[in-house]
């Protein structure tokens, strides 16, 4: 019971990262539980429990998902899957060729004026969870897991099952994506 207190909601908000919906994450959850509790005899100590169990429920996640994305409702055809833009335009960029800066920021990110203030509100905080929730499934859930959640890069690459430097582009690219979202927000409040 100790341990259904200390990681059920956690394990229900990783859940969340893969699954469409917070029915479907419960039952990943429970499902993990049951796998805990099946498994622990065989358990080997070679990570620790939380990351045993979270790597367990990963992998239950992940195969959820893939399931439920074979059932796609029909509006869902209209729009078929786009390639990935980058993480942030290359035109904020300085060309390489560029004799005294090559490579860096030509349009740096605007300072934020109070941040604390702006970060208390209620809309911002929605903006950032909406901003998180259009990343893509793996940037969701190493930005997840890494600045929600608190883990370490160790954690997470154990638990997904990441190398350190995946689990590091990931994490870049999801916090340039928020961080992208969240500016133009703030430039639409300041305008």
């Amino acid at each position: 019971m100790t341990l259904v207190e200390r990681y059920n909601a956690s394990l229900l908000r990783v859940a969340l990262l893969y699954v469409p919906s917070r029915a479907v994450a419960e039952e990943v959850v429970q499902e993990t539980w049951l796998a805990v509790l099946q498994g622990i005899g065989r358990f080997e100590e070679r990570s620790s429990l939380k990351t045993w169990i979270f790597r367990i429920l990963t992998n239950r996640a992940k195969t959820r998902a893939e399931r439920e994305r074979r059932t796609i409702p029909f509006s869902a055809l209209s729009n078929p899957g786009v390639v990935p833009e980058a993480a942030l335009e290359p035109e904020r960029f300085r060309a390489p060729d560029d004799a005294r800066w090559p490579g860096h920021w030509a349009s740096p990110p605007a300072a934020w004026s109070t941040p604390e203030a702006r970060l208390e509100s209620r809309e911002t905080r929605e903006r950032l969870r909406a901003a998180i929730e259009k990343l893509p499934p793996g940037q969701r859930a190493v930005l997840s897991l890494r600045d929600v959640e608190g883990w370490s890069s160790e954690e997470v690459c154990n638990a997904l099952g990441l190398t350190e430097t995946n689990q590091r582009v990931l994490l870049h690219r999801a916090r340039s994506r928020v961080r992208k979202a969240l500016e133009s927000y703030l430039a639409q409040e300041d305008a």
